[in-house]
């Protein structure tokens, strides 16, 4: 096990300061743990908790060497990172987790399924092309994609970003021209999301499976339900896929697995995140070990935390109403703050646009039905507006 992280000496370095990464350093200050943080924007919700923080390109070659150099840990809140420096720095003796090779799998979604395929991990069936002249040659040569079926960009993708239903032959012929896949329509009783520790010592922790409502709209969670309605056999089923996977995988850190059950009983995964997510933001309140928490544990070989369910739980995401773009209002949080078992996690952003993640709020209760009910409420009291 790692003990350096008690030394005044180590540094933890962390590409991305949203609010995931905002999140995590709510654990490090907590731990105590010496931080530094890169992230685009002066405004970064992780600029503030951080002991240190730079401004720059996550994407960029020597951004990121510079950056990490003096650091002992690199980990990640987002994807869309220098692969390449991630590897240079694993080889001059920085510990990178999770590792460049997993990420540079798991952020190309075509590599992720293909990935499924060639380790027998069952997904809905795909095709993968590098332009839209062979995703139309897909489907001219290709007999089984009759509509509707999804399409997904092979990278890039984020919060309902990058993803479409193709419906119809205009939704065909307005599709991007760069690399991605489509993949078959799955019709499916339940969305289902797992989320897996596993640090260096090989050691492998999941949590409950969670329940997934998504905005029809948007394509981005709506609501996060724990614990899952679905029978214990499915559970366990989907807790053993989702470590199966962390171990292919070869992962080291966080890894949150979103699944389908279909309608035939089968559980399929859409696909992974290599990093703390939306799906386990409820775990703060609703579990013995949050994932922030579990995922430095899993980066720094720490024993890992205990995912046992404190109580039922609803997460609602805060989203930015239709409509509105500026500098943002919390409308209608005052009341909230009144009622019990509400908790309110605002992320620090300045400014509001429509559906962008601005905060989530989790409610927990001594049954998952009174959780719902009051999440409702909660869901009609506040919007995110602007001024």
């Amino acid at each position: 096990m790692n003990k350096n992280y008690y030394s005044s000496s180590f540094k933890l370095g962390i590409l991305g300061g949203g609010q995931l990464g905002k999140m995590i350093l709510a654990e490090t200050r907590r731990l105590d743990i010496r931080t530094k943080v890169l992230d685009p924007s002066s405004e970064a919700p992780g600029r503030i908790a951080s002991n240190e923080f730079v401004q720059g390109s996550l994407t960029d070659y020597q951004t990121v060497m510079d950056f990490a150099k003096d650091c002992d840990v690199l980990t990640i809140e987002i994807e869309n990172v220098n692969i390449q420096a991630l590897k240079d720095l694993q080889k001059a003796g920085v510990k990178v987790y999770p590792k460049p090779e997993t990420l540079e799998i798991i952020k190309d979604k075509c590599i992720q399924k293909q990935f499924y395929a060639d380790h027998e991990i069952p997904t809905a069936p795909f095709a993968n092309f590098n332009s839209k002249d062979e995703f139309l040659e897909t489907l001219d040569t290709q007999q089984d994609w009759e509509l509707p079926f999804v399409w997904k960009a092979a990278t890039g993708g984020y919060d309902g970003k990058g993803v479409s239903i193709i419906r119809s032959n205009e939704d065909i012929q307005n599709v991007a021209d760069i690399p991605g896949l489509i993949e078959k329509l799955i019709p499916f009783e339940k969305e289902l999301a797992v989320v897996v520790a596993r640090n260096p010592s090989g050691e492998v922790k999941s949590f409950p499976v969670v329940e997934m409502d998504f905005h029809p709209t948007a394509n981005l969670v709506e609501y996060v339900f724990s614990p899952s309605t679905i029978s214990d056999d499915l559970q366990d089923k989907a807790r053993n896929l989702a470590e199966s996977i962390a171990h292919k995988f070869e992962h080291i850190g966080l890894l949150a697995v979103e699944m389908f059950l279909s309608s035939n009983g089968e559980i399929l995964i859409n696909e992974v995140a290599p990093r703390v997510h939306n799906s386990g933001h409820l775990s703060i309140e609703g579990n013995v070990a949050n994932q922030f928490d579990q995922h430095l544990r899993a980066i720094l070989d720490l024993p890992l935390g205990s995912t046992q369910i404190v109580k039922p739980a609803v997460m609602v995401n805060l989203t930015g109403e239709d409509n509105y773009k500026g500098p943002v209002v919390y409308d209608g949080i005052e009341e909230l703050l009144s009622l019990e078992g509400v908790y309110i996690h605002l992320y620090g952003k300045a400014e509001t646009r429509p559906f962008r993640k601005m905060g989530h709020i989790t409610i927990t209760s001594d049954n998952l039905d009174e959780a719902r009910a009051k999440a409702k409420i909660v869901k009609e009291k506040i919007k995110v507006i602007s001024k």
